[in-house]
């Protein structure tokens, strides 16, 4: 009986540190230092730039520096894992992805991190659809002129990713698929790079991510063919979509979210949650998502992991049907 009891006594104790431990962080004028959010990409992509424009807004929120830190390879991987195995002490926010939640567990034998168990939602922050570019060398003005270009020259025009599974690859692999041409695969290690190729006349195409595409597309260096959402974006709204230029199937979007290690108290959670509805209703933050041509997005917590279990299956599906397995 008092073994029971010494028992007991102890994880009555346990709970009660806990609890005194949640409080404490509650009552604490959170935060009481900076903050950083790991952007698992290049510098100049759109995973950047977002969470630059963020970074600086929540800042202000809060009251508090939050820097960014760029920790890019494996497609997203080594940030992620990186966030995963940090302390969840609500001072360390990820820039993630569908990319890097739904998509690379398809890609991937080893990811370094559990999509599912190893963080804390917070919010989606956007989502956009490629933007299908070519180079102006490129004897095409339209997506039919490309389709019938590229059934002239089977295998010899080329299209450029950011890495195996990237929406850039996955939209490359349904156009193939849907209008039956044959045109190569070009991986990167980031869409930041395959833009930078493919103004310099590297490569022939890309289903680019709106925010490295679109200053090229103003400057004159990239032709646009279409964008893959369902609406035309309000960045390029002479740009059809693909749907009107012809392809029926339906290309995945790219949605962001900023996440947290597992464990991060629910306080600093909602905090930030709460602080992001705030800045998603800012005008000029209204100005330069439409400037980017990409979408503003505030969710649940909760919402984040809906959406990865609605995915990964239908991304998986693509995958599959395009011969690709995990490595």
């Amino acid at each position: 009986m008092g073994n029971a009891y010494r028992i007991v006594g102890f994880w009555a104790a346990a709970l009660w540190l806990g609890l005194a431990a949640a409080l404490a962080f509650a009552q604490d004028a959170y935060p009481t230092k900076p903050l950083r959010m790991i952007a698992p990409f290049p510098p100049g992509g759109t995973t950047d730039v977002l969470s630059r424009i963020l970074a600086q807004k929540l800042g202000d929120s809060l009251g508090r520096q939050v820097v960014v830190e760029n920790r890019p390879g494996a497609g997203s991987n080594l940030g992620h894992e990186l966030a995963a195995k940090t302390a969840p002490d609500g001072y360390t926010l990820l820039m993630s992805s569908n990319v890097a939640l739904a998509t690379n567990r398809h890609l991937y034998k080893r990811l370094g991190f559990d999509p599912d168990n190893d963080f804390a939602p917070i919010s989606v922050v956007a989502t956009a659809g490629p933007v299908l570019v070519v180079h102006p060398a490129v004897p095409a003005r339209s997506v039919k002129e490309l389709i019938a270009l590229a059934r002239a020259r089977p295998g010899q025009l080329n299209f450029g990713s950011g890495g195996r599974g990237t929406p850039a690859h996955v939209a490359g692999e349904i156009l193939k698929s849907a209008t039956r041409i044959n045109i190569v695969h070009v991986p990167y290690k980031g869409g930041i790079l395959a833009v930078n190729d493919l103004v310099a006349g590297q490569i022939d195409m890309v289903f680019a991510d709106m925010v490295p595409a679109v200053p090229q597309i103003r400057a004159g260096r990239l032709r646009p063919l279409a964008v893959t959402p369902a609406q035309r974006s309000p960045a390029l709204p002479d740009v059809p979509t693909l749907a009107e230029a012809g392809v029926k199937e339906v290309v995945p979007d790219t949605w962001w979210a900023i996440m947290a290690p597992r464990g991060t108290p629910a306080a600093a959670i909602n905090r930030i949650n709460a602080a992001l509805a705030q800045i998603m209703n800012q005008r000029d933050i209204q100005e330069r998502y439409a400037n980017l041509g990409i979408f503003r997005v505030h969710t649940t917590p909760e919402r984040v992991m809906e959406l990865v279990r609605i995915e990964s299956p239908l991304i998986g599906k693509v995958l599959k049907a395009a011969g690709v397995e995990p490595e």
